[in-house]
């Protein structure tokens, strides 16, 4: 009885579907539901390699699952070792015998050509993939030091600072990035770059050199949250090295003279 009734109401709600009230059909299309699951073997990061060329890798220090369950182990994986390593390997293959083989990173990204689009993509990929896979942690911390106090100086407190960030993040418009940059009077801010650019470059809404970007390009996120890109800011946002940012952040007031 209880399978009739079932059968019953599947085939009202396709007829119903289909009617043809108002000289409209509605198509349904049917999703075949998987058969079984797919067994995927997840590797080492430690066993990925760019081929030979000017610029490696960055090592993760923590295994593809160490930020899980909030960045799991199959997208970080698949962000590691297919897409950083792809934009390493391409823009070690773009500067071969330019000017730009033995040149610095950020030296490069001032001084390139933006026409040039697989250089100013791959260069950037790899750029922009290396600070943020430095700059990730299994445990969530707080700013310190004199970081700490630059946050609280210019943004108010580190609450003020965080809802910014996350609210930018959150308007960011396709294939992005979100930074905290800072400018050359020293200054701490936030800003956003499309696709690979970042602050470095030409074309920077605010010039600066990035000390935390957050990587909006689905890749980076889409296999754990799909379109909630929200709940991936907030599961990164847990997960940032504070300490490398401060790392960073000294680095870069070294370069404006203001350490």
């Amino acid at each position: 009885m209880k399978k009739n009734v079932v059968l019953f109401t599947a085939l009202a709600s396709f007829l119903l579907l289909f009617s043809c009230k108002e000289d409209k059909l509605t198509e349904v299309v049917e999703v075949p539901l998987p058969t079984k699951e797919e067994k995927i073997t997840i590797g080492s990061p430690n066993d990925v390699k760019a081929d030979p060329g000017s610029f490696e890798m960055t090592k993760l220090s923590f295994a593809y699952d160490g930020l899980s369950p909030a960045i799991r182990s199959l997208t970080m994986e698949t962000h590691y070792s297919k897409h950083y390593l792809s934009y390493t390997n391409n823009f070690n293959k773009e500067i071969v015998s330019t000017e730009f083989e033995n040149m610095p990173i950020e030296d490069i990204l001032k001084k390139m050509d933006l026409n040039n689009a697989k250089l100013r993509q791959n260069a950037g990929g790899y750029y922009n993939h290396t600070l943020y896979f430095n700059i990730l942690s299994p445990k969530e911390q707080t700013p310190k030091d004199t970081l700490s106090g630059s946050i609280n100086k210019e943004f108010g407190s580190f609450n003020n600072l965080t809802n910014q960030f996350k609210a930018q993040s959150e308007k960011q418009f396709g294939s992005g990035w979100v930074w905290l940059v800072v400018d050359r009077y020293g200054k701490l801010q936030i800003t956003t770059t499309q696709d690979q650019d970042n602050p470095l470059m030409k074309n920077a809404l605010v010039p600066g050199t990035p000390i935390l970007g957050i990587d909006l390009w689905e890749h980076a996120y889409y296999l754990d949250y799909q379109n909630r890109k929200g709940s991936y800011i907030d599961a990164f946002y847990e997960h940032i090295n504070w300490e490398k940012v401060n790392e960073y952040y000294i680095e870069a007031l070294k370069k404006v003279k203001k350490v």
